[in-house]
């Protein structure tokens, strides 16, 4: 499952979330590191919210996207997560 993220620059490092599962942030000192925790916090919350019974987004393939000029960095990216399989 590919998963739109917009990652911004923070006071202490980058921080992301994903327009399609709101409430699911990361947060790391690099871009790299918050991908990776993101990419990590989709698949916890997706996997929670499939066992909780709720009905997974449908990730957009696009959306609208403007960058705020007042912001030090900012940019969108995808992320790539296994999709829950519940037993």
């Amino acid at each position: 499952m590919r998963i739109a993220v917009i990652i911004r620059r923070s006071r202490t490092g980058y921080s992301a979330d994903a327009p399609d599962v709101p409430g699911c942030i990361a947060a790391a000192k690099t871009v790299p590191g918050t991908r990776r925790l993101m990419a990590k916090a989709l698949e916890l919350h997706l996997e929670l919210m499939a066992e909780s019974g709720e009905q997974l987004p449908n990730p957009r393939q696009r959306f609208s996207f403007v960058a705020d000029p007042n912001a030090g960095e900012e940019f969108c990216t995808w992320v790539d997560v296994k999709e829950p399989v519940l037993v």
